[in-house]
């Protein structure tokens, strides 16, 4: 059965509410966390010269709008949380916009990477088509978005007070072509692990340029 608008509201504002409550703990949890690996794969494909325009999404406390600014880019957040919102714009500097995943007000053809690390797994599957042609439009012709999420069979619901949905690769890359990207790479990790050890999909897309295919 599909999820009603109040159900899918209730998901985000339950989930949200499990951020807010644990912002400090969650900031003290991934402040270390190496994702070099997905920062550089999402940099690596975008053919323009920099500085480049990104979007954090779900950007959480602001590790890594951080990384971005210290590399020269100009990074935007965007985070629903409203205490992890608080933390990154503190933490990094940047603009951080403060949105559901689900009600997203992003500006047409203006950035040039997106990057979503550890975020749209939270998106229930019914909306994340959606949700993923407002990311594709929100990106500039043969701009790049980056993604990471926890793989899995086609699980979805709740795991304490935090929804997700967890994808094989198939069917990820059957959402993000029929969304309008083109695929680039994807990879697992951590790296040089075998891959039963290897929980996170990563994968990089490309929206065309205009007028081709």
């Amino acid at each position: 059965m599909p999820l009603t608008p109040e159900e899918l509201q209730r998901i985000a504002a339950r989930t949200l509410a499990h951020y807010d409550q644990r912002a400090q703990d969650f900031w003290q949890g991934t402040r270390d966390h190496d994702v070099s690996q997905n920062i550089a794969a999402l940099l690596q494909y975008i053919e323009k010269a920099p500085p480049f325009e990104l979007l954090d999404f779900g950007c959480g406390p602001g590790r890594d709008l951080k990384t971005f600014t210290a590399l020269g880019h100009c990074a935007t957040g965007l985070e629903g949380s409203a205490q992890l919102a608080a933390m990154a714009r503190a933490h990094s500097g940047c603009d951080v916009l403060e949105q559901d995943f689900l009600a997203l007000k992003l500006p047409s053809g203006h950035f040039d990477g997106v990057f979503a690390n550890a975020a749209l797994f939270h998106v229930p599957s019914q909306e994340l088509p959606r949700v993923l042609r407002e990311l594709h439009a929100t990106l500039k012709p043969g701009g790049v978005l980056f993604s990471s999420n926890p793989r899995g069979e086609g699980q979805e619901g709740w795991n304490g007070d935090r929804y997700g949905a967890f994808h094989d690769w198939e069917t990820w890359r059957g959402y993000m072509t029929a969304a309008g990207f083109v695929e680039l790479i994807h990879y697992y990790r951590p790296p040089g692990l075998p891959r039963e050890q290897q929980p996170w999909l990563a994968s990089v897309w490309r929206k065309p340029m205009l007028g081709s295919s």
